[in-house]
């Protein structure tokens, strides 16, 4: 199956930078780039890619708004281009419905990677950069009271709600095996049994979600 990309960036140069990277790689299209928020949202609505690339500051309509509008609209995957110093707008995208962010200096091989992992599903964040994330949320939500866990985690079960705890913190699937003492397909399947039993797009809405009910105290 050939991945369909959408690339949208203010900066032509990175823009098209990105679309070269990607168009030369085997099962990756890249069906349209964009210069601003608008034309990212216009071409995801034309063309119906699988992934889109936004960068977070761009003109008229910016990347967290055209996140908002792409993934409430459609099944689309969101990657946010971003530098770390702007937690304001990380924080953002999360609710957004972002599923993960790459930084805009990213390797070659690790941007053709992102696109191949967050189209499977998987995790787009490496740990330490999860962690990063967790952290600002939490520090920023601690104002909002949390729901009680038992009311929108009714239907995991206890090893379900243990993947989400640890999810939540960060952990890659290699490293909740090692936690919980099974094997990394067995953690596969209760993260997607986690997901699909909330309704979650992705493992970063996991992360929300394991703060904002409560299951991980915030600032803990």
């Amino acid at each position: 199956m050939t991945i369909r990309v959408v690339v949208a960036d203010d900066q032509e140069l990175v823009r098209s930078g990105f679309a070269m990277i990607l168009q030369a790689q085997p099962g990756i299209e890249v069906v349209a780039e964009a210069g601003d928020g608008a034309e990212a949202v216009e071409a995801v609505r034309r063309h119906a890619p699988d992934v889109v690339l936004l960068d977070i500051r761009m003109p008229r309509v910016d990347g967290i708004e055209a996140a908002r509008t792409v993934c409430a609209e459609t099944d689309c995957k969101v990657v946010m281009l971003t530098t770390f110093d702007q937690d304001d707008y990380v924080y953002e995208a999360l609710h957004a419905g972002a599923s993960g962010f790459l930084l805009k200096d990213v390797r070659r091989d690790d941007l053709v990677h992102a696109v191949r992992v967050v189209v499977a599903g998987d995790s787009l964040l490496a740990p330490s950069v999860a962690r990063r994330l967790v952290a600002d949320f939490t520090r920023r939500a601690v104002e909002v009271p949390a729901a009680d866990p038992s009311e929108e985690l009714g239907a995991l079960t206890a090893r379900e709600r243990e993947t989400l705890v640890l999810l939540g913190r960060g952990l890659s699937n290699a490293e909740i095996a090692a936690a919980l003492v099974v094997s990394e397909h067995t953690v596969k399947t209760h993260v997607s049994n986690v997901l699909s039993k909330l309704g979650l797009r992705d493992r970063i809405q996991a992360v929300i979600c394991a703060y904002e009910t409560g299951l991980i105290a915030r600032g803990g």
